[in-house]
């Protein structure tokens, strides 16, 4: 699930005035512990005949585990077939079939803008073909995979929409996103052996969140980090105001009494989220308050001040695993797609699916990996 980046994009352009050399520190404490504390970050070379196979299933038979599945390693290119696969979109009330490369290329010319940084686009098709491979398993809609909904799936652009959009440049926009996914061909992220939920935002306002904190349940990969350098990005603050009134009823509470003391205390997340704040005696949960006044995320600060209560919000989208403007403003300062996504995914392993197949019948995926980190 994304949070649709190009609903407030614009060109990242790096630190400016002031404030620069404060992004520049923070941006050097991340990427020491980009270096100190994600696993695999050296390079282990391991001979190809030695490649371990992993079998993951959803829901196998004794017998379809025991099957061969050696045949494909000698696949004249192994890596690209997961991306020939056919991809069923939800798009409006047309369901179309896709291979997974055209559907990966629509999906990153509509959630990333093309002026970021190659590292961070690519690290946004990895994360992208993660999430899809999960709803190839386990299809979210009755009779499609995914759907162009941004909100429920990714976002997704058809190529007669981006030839519009982009005029006499879309040739050359195309092939530049395209060739980003084949570079990345059958590149996935997983943890423990399994696909990990790749879910991305826009703009976290300087942390990412847990996922315990915003869906309650915990995720190893899904914790939260500190995301420095996004705050040229265009919704990287947001202000809501509501008059005393608007504020009550929103909330099913009586507009009585003198609003100056109708807040309490709050507590916050270890992302720096409300976790709850306490409003006229009762506790609401910082996702309840962004989902009632329409909040950007859950990092705000609550107040009463001149007749008006006022939200200000930092960070743009649920702020769980990888910040889009955050991955660009790693990879602005050299890092690869690998570090960004293994930074903002704690843990997780990019690993090459070397085939695969879905038997619709049995309900069993089967995967191949390539063994070692890249």
């Amino acid at each position: 699930m994304s949070s649709g980046i190009f609903a407030a994009a614009r060109p990242y352009d790096g630190a400016k005035g002031g404030g620069g050399m404060k992004t520049i520190a923070a941006c050097a404490l991340l990427a020491a512990l980009a270096f100190g504390l994600l696993p695999g970050m050296e390079q282990q070379w391991i001979p190809e005949d030695d490649g371990l196979v992993l079998l993951v299933e959803t829901d196998a038979a004794q017998n379809e585990a025991a099957q061969s599945v050696s045949g494909a390693a000698d696949d004249p290119d192994p890596a690209e077939a997961l991306d020939n696969r056919t991809v069923r979109l939800l798009a409006g009330e047309e369901i179309l079939e896709l291979s997974m490369e055209d559907y990966l290329t629509g999906v990153l010319l509509s959630e990333m803008p093309v002026d970021f940084s190659p590292e961070a686009r690519k690290a946004q098709v990895v994360a992208a073909r993660t999430f899809t491979c999960r709803k190839l398993e386990s299809p979210k809609h009755t009779q499609a995979d995914v759907c162009a909904d941004f909100a429920c799936c990714q976002a997704w652009t058809s190529r007669g929409d981006l030839e519009r959009k982009y005029g006499d440049d879309f040739p050359a926009v195309w092939q530049s996103a395209q060739e980003l996914v084949r570079e990345s061909a059958g590149e996935v992220l997983t943890f423990g052996g399994e696909l990990i939920d790749a879910v991305y935002f826009s703009c976290s306002g300087g942390s990412t969140e847990a996922a315990a904190a915003v869906w309650g349940t915990d995720v190893p990969s899904l914790q939260a980090v500190d995301s420095p350098g996004e705050q040229d990005a265009a919704p990287y603050a947001s202000t809501v105001t509501c008059s005393p009134a608007e504020f009550a009823e929103t909330l099913g509470l009586a507009a009585d009494g003198d609003p100056a003391g109708w807040l309490g205390g709050t507590s916050y997340t270890a992302g720096g989220g409300v976790d709850t704040c306490t409003i006229r005696g009762q506790a609401y949960a910082g996702t309840r308050l962004r989902q009632l006044f329409g909040l950007n995320s859950t990092r705000f600060s609550l107040r009463y001040a001149d007749g008006v209560f006022r939200f200000d919000v930092r960070g743009y989208g649920h702020r769980v695993g990888m910040s889009q403007y955050g991955a660009n403003a790693i990879a602005r300062l050299g890092f690869d797609y690998q570090t960004i996504l293994r930074y903002y995914y704690r843990g997780a392993k990019i690993e090459t699916q070397k085939g695969s197949a879905f038997d619709g019948a049995s309900g069993v995926w089967k995967c191949r990996w390539q063994c070692g980190f890249r």
